[in-house]
């Protein structure tokens, strides 16, 4: 027993040790590093706070004796180390010096944990202008005058309700940018979206944070999403070349530029979709949303049998046109009725689509009568009312005035009825001739002439030459290999048609190209447009076991309609896109 006492208290320190450093570890620190003590008046001072813990309402000193060149720039750095997480967060400041002396950068302050915590305050000195002075930070510089920022309409719509999304690239007056290419672009998983094109890159006056920059519009998409919940915006990347001024001058003393590459992003959006509202919701309700007129017209109301007359079905708004159906007539059946014929007058902006969309149905009436066309509702739900409208049509009635009359309506007796007697008089048969004269004239001399031995051979002449012919056609027919690249090559040159109009305009030639390639996708593989992503295209394509060199060259091929927005493209590639293309299309539809 004596023993296990003593081993006891022979553990009691380390037990101490162990309790202390997980205190340690627990413990939330909140502290300020200067780059220097003493600096001269020349040089640059750069200030960090420092925490390992996540905070909120930050408040740095006031920085007396000091001018903010940059900042506050945020630094969050995190990791697992042998199950242990370690969590950094920094803000750090670039100060220029605005006097000589001993100046005290004071406590600055965070919550962390609802508890306020502060920071040491710390004396810095300041000394005469030195011969070489601390080099300013170039990165740091451009991080802070260089952001690029997704600016959206609405974050919590409902669902088919349209919102933007804005990509701004904000530049400070005092660094330069001279090129960028897009890195990644955004997929817009579970929205339905439309690009605006940006004709001409204009460069603007704005604020960002509560400073001055110049800023330009590099992107603009129209959304509308196709689900209720939280649904992410992948971020955009650009890698920006920018010009950063130094401490250096040239012979006549204008500042020394030095160039560098940073990659900016637009960060992570989060769009909190609505669902529609089930009380209330019409039994015909079909989707659309927005702000609507519903009309049915005809082309005329009073026409002869046989003749034909259009009825039009059109709604006309602001909302999600192509996203819904229309309402069919109901029309009686004794009248002929097409499929009809869809029409689309929509234009999108940045407040989404506007215009209106029309089926229109060719009817042809057979027999004499009047047929009503009943009234037809149209349901939609107004995201500014948060309401459901329903409009009804008028009834319209159709008046055929000449034709048959229906032989399923009743027949009047007294018509049946009233039969009269046919009268015959004389020959009722004269007109059938009973001697017929059938003696061949003029033809004698054709019998034994050369024609005649001619025609009498031609039928042997043509033995062999239907033999060969035949031959030729088994011989094509037996190629499949052939005949399948035949109509991929004419399937390719039908859906690259309107691309190959615009050879020469960059932006209407990849618009046209983008739409051929998702038009014949969503022709063999039956998708709707809210699937084209770049990761589902080729999930679908791998199922469909195409080779990998025919997926890597479509999905290069959506990439380059998607760069194209934004960096110049020549006329030679998009040649070579457009023979791409064709290639493409032609050795998927051999492979689909």
């Amino acid at each position: 027993m004596k023993k296990d006492i003593k081993y006891f208290i022979s553990l009691l320190p380390l037990l101490f040790i162990a309790l202390v450093m997980n205190a340690q570890d627990d413990a939330v620190t909140f502290e300020m590093n200067l780059s220097k003590t003493k600096l001269g008046i020349n040089e640059r001072l750069r200030v960090e706070f420092t925490m390992n813990k996540d905070g909120d309402d930050f408040s740095p000193p006031d920085f007396n004796g000091f001018r903010v060149l940059m900042g506050p720039s945020q630094a969050i750095s995190s990791s697992w180390v042998n199950g242990v997480r370690s969590y950094s967060k920094t803000y750090s400041y670039t100060l220029a010096p605005t006097a000589r002396g001993k100046f005290t950068i004071k406590q600055a302050s965070i919550v962390i944990d609802g508890q306020v915590y502060k920071s040491l305050a710390k004396t810095v000195e300041i000394t005469a202008a030195v011969e070489k002075p601390n080099e300013l930070n170039v990165d740091d510089y451009a991080d802070d005058n260089l952001h690029l920022v997704a600016e959206v309409s609405k974050t919590n719509p409902y669902m088919n309700e349209a919102i933007s999304v804005v990509y701004k690239l904000y530049v400070s007056p005092s660094i330069r940018v001279s090129n960028y290419r897009p890195l990644d672009n955004p997929k817009y998983n579970n929205f339905w979206s439309q690009d605006i094109p940006v004709q001409r890159l204009n460069a603007e006056n704005g604020t960002f944070k509560g400073k001055n920059y110049r800023y330009v519009v590099l992107k603009r998409i129209v959304l509308y999403p196709q689900k209720s919940g939280k649904l992410d915006i992948e971020p955009l990347s650009l890698d920006v070349t920018v010009e950063v001024p130094t401490n250096k001058r040239d012979f006549f003393g204008g500042r020394v530029y030095t160039q560098i590459n940073k990659t900016v992003s637009a960060g992570n959006r989060t769009i909190n979709v609505k669902p529609l509202p089930s009380a209330g919701k019409p039994a015909n309700f079909g989707g659309a949303v927005g702000d609507f007129d519903f009309k049915v017209t005809t082309s005329k109301t009073s026409l002869n049998a046989s003749e034909s007359l259009q009825a039009i079905v059109e709604v006309s708004g602001q909302g999600n046109l192509k996203l819904f159906q229309l309402p069919a007539p109901e029309l009686p059946s004794s009248l002929e009725v097409y499929d009809p014929e869809h029409n689309e007058d929509v234009r999108t902006t940045l407040a989404g689509m506007q215009g209106k969309i029309s089926d229109s149905y060719t009817i042809v009436p057979s027999f004499k009568g009047k047929y009503p066309v009943p009234s037809i509702s149209f349901s939609y739900f107004n995201p500014k009312t948060v309401s459901y409208q329903t409009i009804n049509s008028e009834e319209i009635l159709i008046n055929v005035i000449q034709g048959p009359t229906n032989s399923s309506n009743p027949i009047n007796n007294n018509t049946v009825n009233s039969k009269q007697s046919v009268v015959t008089s004389g020959n009722q048969f004269n007109f059938i001739k009973l001697n017929p004269d059938l003696t061949t004239k003029n033809f004698s001399h054709f019998f034994g002439s050369k024609a005649f031995y001619l025609w009498l051979l031609l039928p042997l002449l043509l033995i062999p030459l239907s033999i060969v012919f035949r031959k030729k056609r088994d011989a094509i027919a037996s190629d499949v290999e052939g005949n399948r690249i035949k109509r991929a090559n004419k399937l390719a040159r039908k859906y690259l048609s309107e691309a190959k109009k615009t050879l020469g305009k960059k932006d209407a030639f990849y618009i046209a190209l983008e739409k051929a390639l998702h038009n014949y996708l969503k022709a063999k593989l039956k998708i709707e447009t809210s699937e084209f992503s770049k990761d589902k295209i080729t999930s679908l394509l791998n199922e469909k076991e195409v080779d990998t060199d025919t997926v890597e060259g479509f999905i290069g091929l959506l990439k380059n309609c998607e760069m194209a927005r934004y960096s110049p493209f020549s006329d030679v590639q998009m040649q070579e896109d457009y023979d791409r293309a064709s290639k493409v299309i032609s050795n998927l539809d051999k492979q689909l």
